[in-house]
């Protein structure tokens, strides 16, 4: 009996001892399934940044020529892509067809200086179609900061806002943009490109060549009297009457044309 006793408690000292290292077991396991947790969970994270920074950088290209303040090239698909930027026109520089217009050039430097050798991103406009007649992919473009360079350029006053057929995305912003820089007088709105517009011209009609008579004065009511001797003139002007009209030749003696020298010489 008292054999069977010890027996009994021998073997539930040892049942006593052995469950800490159970539970130690479990908790180690436990451990290791938080682990994996923790890690497939961030491996998912880092892909799905990687993902996004894979998206950003695909819509990023590099501007390798400034043709003029809304006409640019980037480089693209191993090649070089000319863009036309949507919503903003600038006086023209290049044109070959017109004269450098005013503040051209001061367009021209300035997006010099924002785009050339920069990266910019690029959002295309469904409305306005993927290219131009010439074949130029239409854009809007931002810089790295975030600057909408479109719209700078017109809030600035280096351009002004253009619809060509259809209205754009950003339409309505352009507008509000050139109004603010018109009544600012930024840019080209200033007193530089203050130029007033020519007077139409009046079309006349051709002057009529007009023939003008000269009005003579009528002849005093004279009587052709050869008889009559130059003291009985009233005038030079009878005595004149008298040898033109009436052939009164006595009264030229010295056949000069002029009647009674004497007295009207």
């Amino acid at each position: 009996m008292e054999k069977l006793f010890f027996l009994i408690i021998t073997l539930t000292f040892l049942t006593g001892c052995s469950s800490p290292n159970i539970n130690s077991n479990n908790l180690n396991i436990l451990n290791i399934n938080e682990n994996s947790d923790e890690q497939v969970s961030s491996e998912a994270s880092n892909t799905i940044s990687n993902t996004e920074n894979s998206i950003n950088k695909s819509n990023v290209y590099k501007v390798v020529n400034v043709v003029d303040g809304d006409t640019i090239d980037v480089e693209m698909g191993g090649g070089k892509e000319r863009l036309r930027l949507i919503g903003i026109d600038t006086p023209e520089t290049v044109d070959p067809r017109k004269p450098v217009q005013c503040f051209g050039k001061e367009a021209s430097d300035k997006a010099k200086e924002l785009l050339l050798g920069k990266m910019v991103s690029l959002e295309a406009d469904p409305t306005q179609g993927e290219r131009d007649k010439y074949d130029r992919l239409l854009r809007y473009v931002f810089l790295e900061d975030g600057t909408f360079f479109n719209k700078e350029m017109i809030e600035q006053g280096y351009a002004h806002e253009y619809t060509y057929d259809t209205p754009y995305k950003y339409q309505t912003e352009f507008k509000q943009a050139e109004n603010e820089a018109r009544e600012n007088k930024r840019g080209l709105w200033g007193d530089i490109c203050n130029v007033e517009e020519p007077q139409q011209e009046v079309e006349t009609p051709p002057e009529t060549t007009k023939t003008i008579t000269p009005v003579v004065p009528s002849s005093p009511s004279y009587t052709c009297n050869c008889s009559k001797t130059c003291a009985q003139m009233s005038s030079c002007t009878e005595a004149q009457y008298q040898l033109n009209v009436c052939g009164c030749s006595r009264r030229d003696g010295d056949g000069d044309g002029v009647a009674c020298d004497s007295d009207c010489q």
